[in-house]
């Protein structure tokens, strides 16, 4: 095999499993760290008693910052909005998010029905997302470059039969269960090979992590798709970038890598674990609050659909069957005259904001280096 060049079609990216030593004694520590956070994440999940109340709003960050590690960059107040109005007047950059999110949703519940992962499946997730069916790359010139100095960091693949031929590969890794290596890290070699193929012209990194999370779901490492594993890459994005070049220079370069993912896994899992911790905290003092300042219209129900999004709205409620419309607007003024909510107009919509909630998941500024 000759020696790995950036600016050449890795057309030699070697088929799975990789001929090297994956099981070594560092990895195994980490792997074990790693899935007792993994398992008291799903724990703390069961503490809360809508799941929508993670979901919705977790399932939207993980799409903003997968999004934005792809240089499409928005804000978690301007999705959250966007996710309640459903206005069909958004911004670009808000509908490719917001189509990575379906396509996260649309991929969880393919798995949860057939059991398994096929190119289809992901040529199929690769379409909700863009939003086209260019479908696998047939013609070359696709190249991965540092944005800053312009510099091909990655060629990857070329030839439409070749490209298809490392899928059919990556499909049997991903679905033979032979148990030999560990799921977590199957992931990272799964998710190395996929952005090594990079089989489409556009959104190859937002499948690609979309691919992480389903994996774990069929693992059953994962019940729900609320492990926010954007957050930890996009904060270490050169360091991502330069551990995928290296295992491509280097077999050596495995072992950083799956450490690399391991730990990703690890830390987002407590995060969340935390989050939810606070988010069940603040459940209970608004249920309290309720309880004592508006008895006459506490419900269990009501103060769970607050929750379920930071911003709220009348059809909610409605939808939900609480309430006729007029005593749904009378509800959500009184929770905001006791300071639950805030209301704000978007257009001819009023949206009742939660605010402590919206706390929990307020923006944080990121710098990106290189384009994906």
């Amino acid at each position: 095999m000759k020696k790995f060049d950036p600016k050449e079609p890795y057309n030699d990216l070697p088929l799975l499993p990789p001929i090297v030593e994956l099981e070594t004694k560092t990895i195994l520590r980490k792997v074990a760290s790693a899935r007792a956070a993994l398992a008291e994440m799903k724990g703390m999940g069961e503490i809360i008693p809508n799941q929508a109340m993670l979901v919705n709003s977790l399932t939207l960050c993980e799409a903003k910052d997968s999004s934005e590690i792809e240089n499409i960059v928005t804000t978690r107040d301007e999705l959250f909005i966007a996710f309640a109005t459903q206005h069909k007047n958004i911004s670009p950059q808000i509908k490719e998010v917001l189509n990575y999110r379906s396509g996260l949703w649309h991929g969880y519940n393919l798995i949860k029905e057939k059991g398994f992962m096929s190119v289809n499946v992901i040529i199929d997730l690769h379409e909700k997302i863009i939003n086209n069916d260019a479908g696998i790359r047939k013609f070359p010139g696709t190249a991965l470059k540092n944005s800053r100095t312009g510099e091909i960091v990655y060629t990857p693949p070329t030839g439409e039969i070749n490209i298809k031929k490392k899928l059919s590969n990556l499909e049997t890794y991903i679905n033979i269960d032979d148990d030999v290596i560990d799921a977590l890290i199957k992931m990272a070699i799964i998710h190395y090979q996929f952005e090594s193929i990079h089989p489409f012209y556009d959104g190859n990194g937002r499948v690609g992590r979309i691919i992480n999370i389903l994996y774990l779901v069929m693992k059953g490492l994962l019940d729900i798709p609320i492990l926010y594993l954007s957050s930890y890459i996009i904060k270490r994005k050169p360091d991502y970038y330069k551990l995928l070049s290296e295992v491509r220079f280097d077999d050596r370069g495995w072992e950083k890598w799956i450490l690399f993912l391991l730990d990703g896994v690890e830390q987002t899992a407590k995060q969340t674990s935390l989050l939810i911790k606070e988010i069940k905290k603040l459940l209970d003092e608004t249920i309290e609050k309720v309880k004592s300042e508006l008895p006459s219209i506490y419900s269990k129900e009501l103060v769970e659909t607050l929750f379920e999004h930071p911003y709220c709205k009348v059809s909610f409620l409605v939808e939900k069957g609480l309430y006729e419309r007029r005593t749904a607007m009378k509800n959500l003024n009184h929770l905001e005259k006791i300071g639950i909510l805030r209301s704000i107009k978007r257009g001819k919509q009023k949206l009742f904001l939660n605010t402590t909630l919206f706390e929990l998941f307020k923006d944080e500024t990121f710098t990106s280096t290189i384009d994906n």
